[in-house]
């Protein structure tokens, strides 16, 4: 056991200026994708499917988080001062779990959905319909509520009134937070985690090894799965693993047990708040693949921009007089 005193002191300037830059880089790009998404279902409402269902709802849950992100650049440009009061602290820390939990449950939706129209489709033909989709994302919006509401009730403002914002709790009830964060971790994440990885595990198998499936459900299949993986392993495993390994260095810390790699657990987990705030710029790839009418939408709207730069910007290369052409092959030839 050593001294309090002796524990090596952790620089929070950098921070400041990380965040504020992956924020409003997120805002922007999230906005623009998400806003694009839902426009596209909307457009296609009457046909609405099963699976579009839950990416709608997936679009919702980052609308509500990217709406709060303006108000933690503000709080990090002020040197981590926040001035919106407590209530508006816990709502926007509430925003951020419901989008993070909310958004974990519907990607689990879509990969339980895929593994039973690809692996059983003939017993699920029929079976599943809208109302039950929108019944289950009732259920997951419900239940990623539950698990965020007991976080609001812990204090998120120090009682010295530094103008902090904590996005887990002070240290007076760090021990209980903990435990909190754990059991949270378990049915927020773990479980949902390994349902997908089961369900898309046994997807890529089966479209792997089964050569009459269809070849563009295949390879958007198969793309869906390594966005899956890229969401998990870069947005969400870190994020989880590191708040609570933080967690528990701060009540070591405040037992007065210091071990030298606190500062470092404290560094990832910043970076690591960093990167899951980038899944609400990411999960727009989702959209592409697993919405069946966005691909073609896509490529449509593209064709649209060329058509439309080439009535703003027409070609005149073939309008130059051969004086003019002939003077400018020369002048590339001298320079």
């Amino acid at each position: 056991m050593m001294n309090k005193t002796a524990c090596p002191r952790v620089s929070y300037d950098f921070t400041g200026r990380l965040l504020p830059p992956v924020y409003i880089l997120v805002f922007i790009v999230g906005l623009v994708a998400n806003g694009w998404g839902l426009k596209s279902l909307q457009h296609n409402w009457k046909k609405l499917k099963i699976i579009n269902v839950f990416v709608l709802n997936l679009g919702l849950t980052d609308v509500l988080y990217l709406l709060t992100l303006p108000f933690w650049v503000v709080y990090y440009l002020m040197g981590s001062k926040w001035i919106f009061g407590e209530t508006l602290c816990k709502i926007t820390r509430f925003c951020f779990n419901v989008n993070l939990y909310g958004s974990i449950g519907f990607l689990t939706c879509i990969s339980v959905y895929r593994y039973l129209a690809i692996v059983h489709p003939v017993r699920t033909m029929g079976r599943i319909t809208v109302t039950h989709s929108v019944m289950i994302s009732v259920i997951v919006w419900l239940l990623v509520s539950v698990q965020s509401l007991p976080d609001m009730f812990f204090t998120k403002a120090p009682r010295n009134n530094t103008g902090k914002c904590f996005d887990t709790t002070g240290n007076v009830h760090v021990e209980n937070y903990l435990k909190y964060s754990l059991g949270w971790t378990l049915t927020g994440f773990c479980i949902p985690f390994l349902i997908t990885l089961g369900c898309y595990g046994h997807v890529a198998v089966v479209l792997w090894t089964l050569k009459r499936t269809d070849k563009v459900l295949k390879q958007r299949s198969l793309k869906l799965v390594l966005i899956m993986i890229l969401l998990f392993s870069v947005c969400y495993i870190p994020y989880h693993v590191f708040r609570n390994f933080n967690l528990l260095a701060r009540v070591l810390l405040k037992q007065g047990i210091c071990r030298k790699w606190y500062s470092g657990v404290y560094i990832a987990r910043r970076i690591s708040r960093a990167l899951v705030c980038l899944n609400s710029a990411l999960k727009p790839l989702v959209y592409l693949h697993a919405h069946e009418d966005v691909p073609a939408q896509l490529r449509q709207q593209l064709q649209q921009v060329r058509q439309m730069l080439k009535r703003l910007f027409p070609s005149n290369s073939g309008c130059l007089p051969v004086a003019h052409t002939a003077d400018a092959d020369a002048e590339a030839n001298t320079s």
